[in-house]
């Protein structure tokens, strides 16, 4: 046990060194473009969750919502599509237009809050940048910065209840009294007149309002006007003041939004950006030709085509368009300058805005391809510099070739052969920076995974032999011999002198101390497992000697066991996978019962039932909708339950086969009676207090103390009861369904609390199934195992009071890890408790209290996996099967979806679906102690549990 916990913790930080390292290199050289700068300055527009359909498309009248940035798309200068890659971020976004790189997966260290690495931007390059705007935004670029001037509104103006127009407002007004000021100011007169500036205004008023009223409200669409209005007043103001024609203009956005008023995925409608440019530098507009496209089938970084068509909507087909990729502006911006591109900046200059000659385009973008090859250098040069065994990028062993050859383009005039050739260098210069960016993948993913592969192989291992009857057969007397101590104290000798060798060469390579501890755990398993050879020859001998319809049922078991494992990583992107899975398994429990049954019973079509009601809420909507009656309703429900299952109980005839296994012992029926009702009346005073908690709440807004008070007592009053219920297996269980009802009720605002009931029958089924196979007079269904272990040692089993484990026990193992997930999908979304909402916990406090309110969802949450492993519990107990053995065999299943989850875990995407990615593999990895702890709590509940079977010698 505490091997598997130090593994799964050491191995859930692997993820951060193989997909979440920062691909930012220090060290540097820049590159300035040897061209005479187009632009002395440069005005950046960035209209923060702006949508392209929404900017570019005409009005409902057919007329254009942004007037004056459509007559520069028409008379002054360029247009097209920035395409930005997820996730559609407000700081992603502004770094790759500002420094030229997309998302640092590193971030997720740091909540995706701030980049963990310092990096460069175009504001570094320049002599000095004036900015405004946004608090969130303008530190990352500016602080700390001492040539930049910056300006920025209090959080407090970032309110959803209003028209946050005025955001956009406030930074035009700012910057038009920086120009007033600097009529009386000399020294700014004279540093706004330098060139190499930058001014950049932040607005945000459209981000704001299209969370707060959508992007289809008039709100919204008001908001690009005044965005257009403020632009033009501020290219008006700028050419007024400067009179030089020396300024170059880009109005862009960082991301979309979708229809929801939310962005962050890879949907065209965030991913889609407008791009407008003109000023100094840039090229005049064209029209539009009906040629087709040249790089037809080619991407962008959000996966849309290059060619794609002019929404007609937009009525722009006449002028021709130019889209970009969002990183590529900030090698535009820099071009425009005359500055070196940012050093970190992946982006390709896009030669159709500038208006430059042959000569000059062939310089920048030889610059601009330069610059990429070296952040190539650099990562290469690192990497050489800590490998033992260097493998180079073989396109560009002999990248001097490529820079002497463009060389000698240019100088010989060769201009378009020159900018074909540099695109094919920023090419293959992308490509090694991914290449080193993913160089110690395989070896760390190899070493993980062959490291997982040992743990599930050690942990097979020990359950043969503690928890089978494997080592009661005669094989056992052939394990202990001196030739079989030697040759495993050999292997011993030679993992350790393994695990010496490659830590020196990690300390050589200068390697972090995780890799150390990653191949050192693998090494370690894998040498424990062939130092027991002599027990693996064994079994090996065993398998040769089994008759075939043995090792066919072998292969069956464990090939159903991995189909079923892949549904259930299926279902964590999903969740309807659950009701298909519960149809079928109500059709084949009912089945199952009615065959092992004898007569008539009511017990097939219960199972059947319980099932088909589970079945429908994994259909639901992860976002629970409140509704105070169902909740109040389902209160009722499970107290028609609970009555039920003690009617069942006490109504079974003496010579039913059910009453021999459940119903068997003798018990103070005037004392579990009188606990019943209790419990009853605390589960119906809760729902009680759930119309009145909700309802006052409704009228005064506030809950009286007095109400906390009494739903407090209840919930933690009711779980204390069932320890004095009877041992009865369904006494027992069916007071511990009502004794975490009042909590869960208290917890609930909608259709979450009918499915406590519904989970509740389905572990009731589980247990009647369970029954029907192993005790029922006419099972038909046996053990399975090695030879000769169909049949158990009656009297080991007396003395250890459980029996061993076989092939058949598969089973209950990953029904349990099945319910365990059904637990968490049936009322919300496994990966992020965020699905849960907040409001559940407002009958127990109502002043915001994080520690509180976060400990009372995860208790709710953790309600349905305490019933699913009591149920478990008394399976075992039914079973007579050693429960650390039925525990190491559910985290062999786990292992098996946390391999698949590690290989899922993206570094690309939203940042809801990174942060899933982690979440799945994180949760299936603590599985080690998150069982364990269940085990440990619910076994207060049901250590003493007893059936009818207990006082019968035979098993």
């Amino acid at each position: 046990v505490l091997m598997g916990i130090v593994l799964h913790a050491v191995y859930m930080m692997s993820i951060f060194d193989i997909y979440f390292k920062s691909p930012i290199v220090h060290g540097i050289d820049p590159v300035t473009p040897r061209i005479t700068p187009p632009a002395e300055r440069l005005v950046l527009f960035i209209a923060d969750g702006l949508r392209a359909d929404k900017f570019f498309e005409l009005d409902t009248v057919k007329k254009p919502r942004a007037p004056f940035l459509r007559s520069i798309i028409y008379e002054k200068g360029r247009w097209g599509v920035s395409h930005a890659r997820p996730p559609t971020e407000s700081r992603p976004g502004h770094v790759a237009i500002i420094a030229g790189f997309y998302e640092d997966p590193s971030a997720v260290t740091k909540g995706w809050k701030a980049n963990p690495v310092e990096f460069d931007s175009v504001f570094n390059r320049s002599r000095h940048t004036y900015a405004f705007g946004s608090p969130d935004i303008l530190p990352i670029f500016c602080g700390g910065l001492n040539h930049c001037s910056w300006s920025s509104y209090p959080h407090e103006y970032e309110d959803f209840a209003t028209d946050a127009s005025f955001l956009d407002e406030w930074s035009f007004d700012h910057f038009r009294g920086l120009l007033n000021k600097s009529n009386k100011d000399h020294v700014l007169k004279q540093l706004l007149h330098q060139d190499k500036l930058v001014i950049f205004l932040h607005l945000l008023g459209c981000d704001t309002n299209g969370h707060a009223h959508r992007p289809y409200s008039s709100i919204y669409l008001n908001n690009v006007k005044v965005v257009d209005k403020g632009v033009e007043e501020t290219y008006n103001l700028i050419e007024e003041y400067f009179k030089d024609n020396r300024t170059a203009y880009i109005f862009t956005a960082d991301h979309g939004m979708s229809d929801k008023g939310s962005h962050g995925d890879g949907h065209p409608t965030n991913t889609d950006t407008p791009l407008v440019a003109w000023g100094a530098g840039i090229q005049k507009p064209r029209l539009a030709t009906s040629e087709s496209s040249t790089d037809i089938g080619l991407r962008f970084v959000d996966e849309h085509r290059h060619d794609m068509p002019t929404p007609p909507a937009w009525d722009l087909k006449s002028i021709e368009r130019v889209d970009v990729n969002q990183a590529d502006i900030a090698p535009l911006m820099t071009t425009l300058l005359g500055l070196p591109s940012p050093l970190n900046s992946v982006g390709s200059l896009p030669m159709e805005y500038l208006n430059l000659n042959k000569e000059e385009q062939a310089e920048a973008a030889f610059a601009n391809a330069k610059q990429i090859l070296n952040q190539f250098l650099r990562k290469s040069q690192l990497k050489q510099s800590r490998s033992l065994h260097f493998r180079p990028f073989g396109p560009l062993t002999r990248h001097h070739i490529f820079v002497e050859e463009i060389e000698k383009l240019i100088s010989s005039r060769q201009y378009e052969a020159a900018l074909h050739s540099t695109q094919d260098l920023i090419t293959l210069s992308l490509a090694g920076l991914h290449y080193f960016q993913t160089y110690d993948w395989f070896a760390l993913m190899t070493t993980i995974t062959m490291g997982y592969l040992g743990w599930m192989v050690y942990v097979i291992l020990h359950v043969l032999k503690c928890y089978t009857s494997f080592l009661a057969t005669p094989y056992e007397t052939r394990l202990k011999t001196g030739a079989n101590e030697v040759r495993n104290k050999r292997v011993r000798i030679f993992g350790g002198l393994l695990m010496v060798l490659f830590s020196v060469i990690l300390l050589i390579e200068r390697s972090p101390p995780l890799y150390h501890i990653y191949l050192g755990v693998a090494i370690f398993l894998w040498t424990a497992i062939f130092s027991d050879s002599s027990f693996i020859q064994a079994l090996w001998r065993a398998l040769q000697l089994s008759r075939l319809i043995l090792i066919a049922k072998l292969m069956a078991m464990c090939i159903v066991s991995f189909l079923i494992l892949e549904l259930l990583v299926s279902s964590f992107f999903e969740r309807r996978i659950y009701s298909g899975v519960f149809l079928i398994a109500g059709i084949v429990g009912a089945v199952v019962v009615s065959c092992n049954t004898p007569g008539l019973s009511m017990v097939p079509a219960f199972v059947w039932a319980s099932c088909w009601f589970i079945s429908g809420f994994t259909l639901m909507p992860a976002q629970i909708p409140d509704h105070t009656q169902l909740v109040v309703f389902s209160g009722i429900i499970l107290v028609v339950i609970a009555i039920s299952v003690r009617s069942f109980d006490c109504m079974l005839p003496k010579q039913d086969p059910w009453h021999r296994i459940i119903s068997g012992l003798k018990h103070k029926r005037g004392v579990s009676w009188r606990l019943f009702i209790s419990q009853i009346i605390l589960v119906i005073l809760s729902s009680a207090m759930v119309w009145i908690s909700t309802t006052y709440r409704a009228q005064r807004r506030q809950l009286l103390l007095f109400h906390q008070l009494i739903n407090w007592f209840l919930a933690g009053f009711s779980m204390v009861l069932p320890l004095f219920s009877s041992h009865r297996l369904l006494d027992r269980l069916s007071s511990i369904f009502l004794g975490f009802g009042p909590a869960f009720l208290l917890l609930s605002i909608g259709y979450e609390a009918l499915f406590y009931s519904a989970l509740a029958i389905v572990l009731i089924s589980w247990i009647l199934v369970e029954c029907a196979i192993l005790y029922l007079p006419f099972s038909k269904t046996q053990g399975v195992g090695l030879p000769d272990q169909n049949t158990v040692d009656k009297e080991d089993t007396r003395q250890r009071n459980h029996r061993f484990l076989r092939l058949s026990d598969v089973r209950i193992a990953l029904c349990f890890l099945i319910l365990i997930n059904v637990a968490f999908f049936g009322t919300g979304n496994v990966a992020s408790i965020a699905s849960f909402e907040i409001s559940s916990v407002y009958r127990f406090i109502t002043i915001f209290n994080p520690f509180i309110m976060a400990a009372l969802l995860l208790f709710k949450l953790f309600i349905p996996f305490i019933l699913v492993t009591c149920a478990f519990s008394a399976i075992t107990n039914l079973a007579k099967l050693p429960r650390l053995g039925c525990y190491f065999m559910v985290l062999l299943f786990s292992d098996v979806m946390t391999i698949h989850f590690f290989f899922l875990v993206r570094n690309t995407g939203s940042w809801m679906e990174i942060g899933n990615s982690i979440s799945h593999f994180g949760i299936m990895s603590a599985q080690v102690v998150f069982i364990l702890l269940l085990f440990a709590i619910t076994n207060i509940y049901t250590k003493d549990i007893q059936t009818g079977l207990s006082s019968h010698k035979e098993v």
